[in-house]
């Protein structure tokens, strides 16, 4: 990990909404990443609302004259995150 941090291809992390890092290793003297979600999952907000019914969206849409196409891929890296949370 030292070797890696120098070529800095991974840094410490400084956001608040973080998962614990473990490496283990392996029969061959291997390292394998685990990853554990156990405290992210607790400060996770659970989204309680129902799936409204497509029949209800086409009918809200029928009327409507201007779409928007978003391109989640592209977008995805492009949301801002707050100085300091990287």
């Amino acid at each position: 990990m030292d070797e890696q941090l120098k070529k800095r291809y991974i840094r410490p992390s400084k956001s608040p909404q973080t998962s614990l890092v473990l490496f283990v290793s392996k029969k061959d003297g291997s390292k394998r990443m685990i990853m554990n979600y156990y405290g992210l999952n607790k400060q996770t907000i659970k989204n309680n609302y129902l799936l409204p019914l497509i029949t209800d969206f086409i009918d809200n849409i029928r009327s409507k004259k201007v779409f928007m196409k978003i391109d989640l891929q592209w977008g995805f890296n492009n949301i801002r995150i707050k100085e300091g949370d990287e």
